[in-house]
């Protein structure tokens, strides 16, 4: 098996703000064209969309404020955010409800099945380049790791757990599940992993041995020096380092979401 391990230079910060905040705004949009299908959301944006009903207000609102109220979490866990966390948090929401009040209504199921299609691989490929920034993991994955290293159970059962937990939820405050729900799972983790090395010029592919579960206290090293993990990469995820000066590495293991 392989992993990615992106080398980023320090001094190149401008060039990775200007990739992270691309990123999240063609993330807003890609979550847009989902909710436009109206056949199926990621679990998180299930929740999001339920109560969002329950409560009258936009998906976008509350995709938000949950963003914000997770990362409050991350305190008690130890976890501690970059400004990509901090974007993560509050520019998706903002662009979601933007993109929503723009963009044209599908008519008929080829259509919905078009938005759904076309969201899945944006989102991909956003995700490739916000992460690839390397500037801070999202919110949620955040509580995942912090969780998990809290707890010493494995980081794939909390993920399941948190994942089936808020699409339950979701469900049932009447939050959209459908085929988009299983295709997004299945699709985003190989898209992601496909799409980082051309948008990031530094990644790189390092074939390693399978080494079982990830290393929750490695995973929340990465966090806390604003590194992330990609839904789907693998089953490693372990670190690799660069020796050259001024660079830093990050191993891309198989866990994220916004």
């Amino acid at each position: 098996m392989s992993i990615l391990t992106l080398s980023l230079p320090s001094d190149r910060r401008a060039e990775r703000l200007v990739r992270l905040h691309l990123g999240l705004l063609l993330y807003g949009l890609s979550l847009a064209m989902l909710v436009e299908s109206g056949i199926g959301l990621r679990p998180w944006d299930v929740f999001h969309d339920g109560v969002a009903r329950l409560t009258g207000t936009s998906i976008g609102l509350v995709t938000g404020v949950v963003g914000v109220a997770v990362l409050l979490l991350w305190w008690p866990l130890r976890e501690r955010p970059g400004i990509g966390t901090v974007s993560n948090a509050v520019v998706s929401g903002f662009v979601l409800d933007g993109a929503i009040a723009v963009l044209p209504t599908a008519h008929g199921y080829p259509g919905r099945l078009a938005y759904l299609v076309a969201g899945i691989l944006l989102n991909g490929v956003a995700t490739a380049l916000y992460i690839g920034a390397g500037l801070g993991a999202g919110s949620r994955d955040g509580l995942m790791t912090g969780l998990a290293a809290r707890t010493g159970w494995p980081l794939r059962a909390v993920r399941t757990g948190i994942e089936v937990g808020v699409l339950a939820i979701g469900w049932a405050l009447g939050g959209t599940v459908g085929i988009g729900t299983v295709l997004y799972a299945l699709a985003v983790g190989p898209i992601v992993h496909a799409v980082l090395p051309l948008v990031t010029p530094a990644a790189r592919s390092v074939p390693l041995r399978p080494r079982g579960d990830v290393d929750v206290h490695d995973m929340r090293s990465r966090h806390a020096a604003g590194r992330a993990a990609i839904p789907g990469a693998g089953e490693g995820g372990q670190v690799e380092r660069d020796d050259k000066p001024g660079c830093r590495s990050s191993a891309i293991g198989p866990t994220v979401s916004a």
